[in-house]
């Protein structure tokens, strides 16, 4: 089977347009002889004489004219093989796949589905809560992003930092410790509840208590900050969990909050996605879009926790 020499095409390209081996030559950056010869392989490639010289002019047979519609659309389809892929929002039917907590699935959700539903309508949101072991694993994941809270972030991952937030007390407003600031003994004598949804919140609590001999008494653990504002309404558990979302909560139910009687690490937020999605412009768009809710939201009410608690008082006006 003979094998097609691709690299003539360019050249057969130019000379059907110009008619012209000066022409040819001149906008291919190549001497004439040199076009002359690539001519005779062309000749020689398509069995046909493709130009067929008239006087002053060279004309194109039958064959070559039929080649020169195919060769454009060809030529043309691998050309736009290199153009940057498009996105228009408005024509967007892909579903976008993002994960983080219940707390955020509530508070924060809701506004990107909005500015989603009203910039790409034809597009759809697909959300999942997320566990902190599956970092690593992201690759393997049909998810776009995550939202998480994380020290450590892999090779391969890209993201933008949210910000970051300290550790705090929440309990119901009609525990004992309520209004004051606890000791440790106090904090370690009353029973806890951990949200084990979401990024990982605990960890620099028991690095501080580990070391010393100390750990906390588990009354439960929940998957979702819902289920734990029932919990703490209706017990004496004590929830150690970062501030901005202690003070949204407790804006929001009979909560109170307060600083840990010890110092922690500060956890880092992040908006996180695999290295093979960075380019893609429908997931940047989608990252940018999704992004600014996400700082936003932690910033302000990071802020209001911190008045809060300078203030002296653990409850929201």
């Amino acid at each position: 089977m003979h094998k097609a020499n691709l690299n003539l095409l360019p050249t057969l390209k130019v000379l059907l347009e110009t008619r012209n081996i000066s022409r040819a030559a001149e906008l291919l950056h190549l001497s004439q002889p040199s076009i002359s010869k690539q001519l005779g392989q062309l000749r020689s490639e398509f069995g046909d004489e493709l130009l067929v010289r008239e006087g002053q002019r060279w004309l194109l047979t039958p064959r070559a004219e039929a080649l020169a519609a195919q060769l454009a659309d060809s030529l043309g389809a691998l050309e736009r093989l290199y153009e940057a892929p498009e996105f228009a929002p408005e024509r967007c039917e892909r579903v976008f796949r993002l994960a983080s907590s219940d707390y955020v699935a509530q508070h924060i959700l809701p506004d990107i589905c909005a500015a989603l539903a009203k910039a790409a309508p034809r597009a759809a949101l697909e959300y999942s809560l997320w566990d902190k072991r599956l970092l690593p694993q992201l690759w393997q994941s049909e998810l776009d992003m995550v939202s998480t809270i994380t020290e450590l972030v892999p090779d391969q991952i890209r993201g933008l930092h949210q910000g970051e937030d300290r550790l705090v007390v929440l309990m119901g407003r009609h525990h004992p410790l309520a209004g004051k600031a606890p000791t440790l003994e106090e904090y370690l004598a009353w029973p806890h509840l951990q949200v084990s949804g979401g990024g990982d919140k605990d960890s620099p609590v028991e690095q501080v208590l580990a070391p010393l001999g100390l750990s906390r008494r588990w009354f439960a653990r929940v998957p979702f900050f819902q289920a734990a504002v029932e919990v703490l309404l209706r017990t004496d558990c004590l929830m150690t969990t970062p501030a901005h979302i202690a003070w949204q909560l407790s804006r929001e139910h009979a909560l109170s909050f307060c600083d840990l009687p010890f110092t922690t690490r500060v956890q880092q937020y992040h908006l996180l996605w695999h290295q093979r999605h960075h380019l893609d412009p429908a997931h940047r768009w989608f990252r940018e879009l999704a992004y600014p809710f996400l700082r936003d939201h932690l910033q302000f009410t990071l802020g209001e926790s911190r008045k809060q608690l300078a203030s002296g008082g653990s409850q929201p006006g």
